[in-house]
């Protein structure tokens, strides 16, 4: 079982994202290592290969966000439409997306900030009416407009920078 650093929400071994704050677990929690007993004659006859460090697989996702400030990326899957925030005790609506981990409130992140949709084979942002607005690459975007994105197109929800990273589905 791992424990998340951020929020100490338990996840399964091998879980390479918080499912519950979206925190990266990699590196996170050391990993125990034992020695294998056996027979080490035989293994030393056999043709070794060269060393290959191992590539984690990455949950698969048509949109990730990756915070820019603290490099977490935070891969989004199963749904055409995410809303993006921060929860407040008591808040009756929730986001989809919940960017408190990530200091949302000191960097002006508004309860329901923005919301994400994939539109057909393209993905864009809208601004909710949030009291520090919404900025695709350094332009500031009217609310309640939906804007167009691009992978690798940085969205700014107040001053909380987010690359978006978004891969068209393969057919």
């Amino acid at each position: 079982m791992i424990i998340c650093p951020q929020c100490q929400h338990h996840e399964m071994d091998g879980a390479i994202f918080c499912s519950e704050c979206g925190a990266q677990l990699i590196g996170a929690v050391p990993v125990d290592t034992h020695r294998i007993e056996g027979n080490e004659g035989a293994l030393r006859q056999r043709p070794t290969a060269p060393s290959q460090p191992a590539t984690p697989s990455l949950p698969k996702a048509w949109l990730s966000l990756h915070i820019l400030d603290s490099g977490y990326i935070l891969p989004l899957a199963d749904r055409e439409e995410f809303t993006l925030g921060r929860v407040v005790d008591g808040q009756p609506i929730m986001p989809d997306v919940d960017l408190t981990p990530h200091n949302a409130y000191a960097y002006g992140v508004s309860r329901l900030h923005a919301v994400l949709k994939l539109v057909g084979d393209e993905i864009v942002v809208m601004d909710l009416n949030s009291s520090n607005g919404t900025y695709v690459n350094g332009v500031r975007i009217p609310a309640q407009v939906e804007t167009r994105l691009v992978h690798g197109d940085v969205i700014a929800l107040g001053k909380l920078k987010i690359q978006v990273l978004f891969s068209r589905a393969k057919s």
